[in-house]
């Protein structure tokens, strides 16, 4: 079915980012993975290129554009290229919005064309190690100090958090309220006492950098509060639609290159002297996937022209989320069984697909969170 939610300007924008993966990107991958980083100087190529801050005004260095199709775009293709470490997606969509939303015009200045031109690269820092998605769990405190806030506790598994030059940190300002009681404080590159731990060794997206943080009594300034004291539980759900959508759409953007991947290989490949697609088990395989794709893309691209419109809420956001990763898992372990042993070898990207989307179920909030969202909306 012909896709109807972009225009040309948005195709146009496409084989940009298709130019800029295929001149700044592929041709490092496999030594990204290798190092388990990426280039900083990939990020500066992004933002010379125009792609970090799509939405952030133009005045600040942005694309000055709150069309969020072209942010889908981005994802697409990067999803489509397997180049996951360069977390441009999570800079863009996830962090962006904190800043061009909740900062002041002091901060804005300061942080937002650093933020664009790809100098200053950003992490967000909610999970603990005994906190994950239960806001009220976290541990990591910040007490005030007058002309100061003393930070202190740790984060895990936070992406970009070797490269990252400026983190927001979820943190708790006042021991009472639970969620309600915490705030958001963004803590700069060498800043004493902000320090990083090893770069963590995952089973996939091997060159996206993810690190556990740890603060102890860095001073954080008043003027890096970002948004409301005590008013991180509602910032964090106002921007939690568009990170789960963002994920969802390299969901089903994965799940299809996977399927166009393995019909290609299946046509080639030979058991007992014909084409596997030859064999009508492959065949109800393939025909199984593709009509999942289909559904799930027709539902997936609503949910972007919605969010477009600004009218996408938090319970459709979440049954794309779980949707649409479940059927990437799905996907990719049925494609990876299709390729035989050829699968199970890390050359083929099949098996790195298999690898890289498995954390896609469990990061922007489970699959169980997921579910836990849309019962509560329907069952009270």
């Amino acid at each position: 079915m012909k896709r109807q939610i972009y225009t040309d300007g948005h195709e146009a924008f496409r084989e940009t980012v298709r130019a800029f993966l295929a001149k700044e990107v592929l041709p490092h991958y496999e030594q990204w993975e290798k190092d388990g980083i990426v280039s900083r100087a990939a990020w500066q190529a992004a933002g010379r290129q125009g792609l970090l801050g799509l939405a952030v005004p133009e005045e600040h260095g942005g694309g000055g554009t709150a069309d969020f199709r072209y942010s889908a775009v981005l994802v697409e293709e990067f999803t489509r290229a397997g180049a996951s470490g360069l977390a441009i997606g999570l800079h863009n969509d996830i962090i962006g919005p904190y800043l061009t939303s909740l900062a002041t015009e002091e901060q804005k200045r300061r942080w937002l064309p650093g933020f664009c031109d790809g100098s200053l690269i950003t992490a967000i820092a909610m999970t603990e190690p005994g906190a994950g998605s239960d806001l009220q769990g976290i541990r990591t405190r910040a007490e005030d100090q007058g002309d100061h806030w003393l930070l202190n506790g740790s984060k895990t598994f936070i992406s970009n958090g070797i490269l990252a030059d400026l983190v927001i940190v979820v943190a708790r300002t006042t021991p009472e309220g639970g969620a309600h009681g915490l705030s958001l404080l963004v803590v700069e590159r060498g800043m004493p006492g902000f320090a990083r731990g090893e770069n963590l060794d995952k089973i996939g997206q091997k060159a996206q950098d993810t690190a556990e943080l740890f603060f102890d009594d860095v001073r954080v300034p008043k003027e890096n509060l970002l948004g409301e004291l005590n008013g991180a539980f509602g910032h964090l759900m106002t921007n939690l639609a568009q990170e789960r959508l963002n994920i969802a759409v390299a969901g089903i953007t994965a799940a299809e290159h996977l399927l166009e991947i393995t019909t290609e290989y299946v046509k080639e490949r030979e058991a007992f002297g014909r084409p596997l697609a030859r064999l009508q088990h492959i065949r109800f395989e393939i025909a199984e996937m593709a009509t999942e794709c289909a559904v799930t893309r027709a539902f997936l691209d609503r949910c972007i022209a919605d969010h477009a419109d600004g009218a996408l809420d938090a319970v459709h956001a979440s049954m794309a989320k779980w949707w649409a990763t479940e059927l990437q898992k799905r996907v990719a372990d049925r494609c990876l069984q299709l390729h035989g042993g050829y699968g199970y070898m890390t050359e083929h990207r099949v098996a790195r697909a298999f690898t890289d989307g498995r954390i896609q179920t469990i990061y922007g909030g489970t699959t169980e969170i997921m579910k836990e969202i849309i019962g509560r909306s329907l069952l009270g």
